[in-house]
């Protein structure tokens, strides 16, 4: 997407700007929130960034061999935040533009959930970027049962990603799809085993080209149980 969107402009380039944009907002704007700024003002804030990023071609910057999206993402963020943002937002005083939809509503109801805990900002970033990239995986793994036309499937089974195996439930989970317990043993399993693979690709493609992946993994596990 970062590739495409670092092309000319088109249809094209237009439409993965947007697609990055509406991923990855919610982590950066968590971020604004951590550092201090007013709900209205992390809004504007990321809302500009998103804009200057467009209009100044900061992702021409942006080099899958050389660092992380979650890294040049962040960074840029912070370097705005430092050097343009007063700027910005004297000049956008009478109307700024919307280049992204934000649910704010929904992101400080998740933000307010995390109020209680001694975490940096970079902590919340870290933490919302993990969230972040599960919600995606989420989203592709639904999309593939709705293809497929086991979207009512899915709206059972889903339930198993959030459960020990020890408390997971086959006879209920059997009775819901329809059939044998041992049928829905197998599609618990093989539903666990997409939702990882789809989550390792959404990490891989957020990292340099021969990056390890499983360490980045592992810190994203780290950034979920911290609190």
């Amino acid at each position: 997407m970062v590739l495409d969107a670092k092309q000319p402009y088109s249809l094209e380039s237009a439409a993965a700007l947007e697609t990055i944009c509406r991923s990855y907002w919610h982590p950066l704007y968590v971020f604004v929130r951590r550092s201090g700024h007013l709900p209205q003002d992390a809004e504007d804030l990321v809302q500009e960034f998103f804009c200057r990023l467009l209009e100044k071609h900061w992702l021409d910057a942006a080099d899958q061999n050389k660092g992380r999206l979650r890294t040049f993402l962040i960074v840029a963020l912070k370097n705005f935040m430092a050097k343009e943002w007063r700027r910005a937002s004297a000049q956008r005083r009478g109307g700024g533009q919307t280049c992204v939809a934000m649910d704010t509503t929904f992101a400080e109801s998740s933000y307010a959930t995390d109020l209680g805990a001694d975490l940096a900002a970079e902590e919340v970033f870290d933490r919302q970027w993990a969230l972040t990239l599960l919600d995606l995986t989420m989203k592709r793994l639904q999309a593939e049962f709705t293809v497929a036309g086991k979207a009512g499937d899915f709206g059972v089974l889903k339930e198993s990603l959030a459960a020990s195996h020890g408390t997971l439930a086959y006879p209920s989970v059997a009775v819901r799809l329809g059939v044998s317990e041992g049928a829905a043993r197998v599609a618990v399993h093989r539903l666990r085993k997409r939702f990882r693979e789809l989550y390792r690709e959404e990490i891989s493609q957020t990292l340099p080209v021969g990056a390890d992946v499983d360490g980045e993994m592992r810190h994203l596990a780290s950034a979920l149980a911290r609190s």
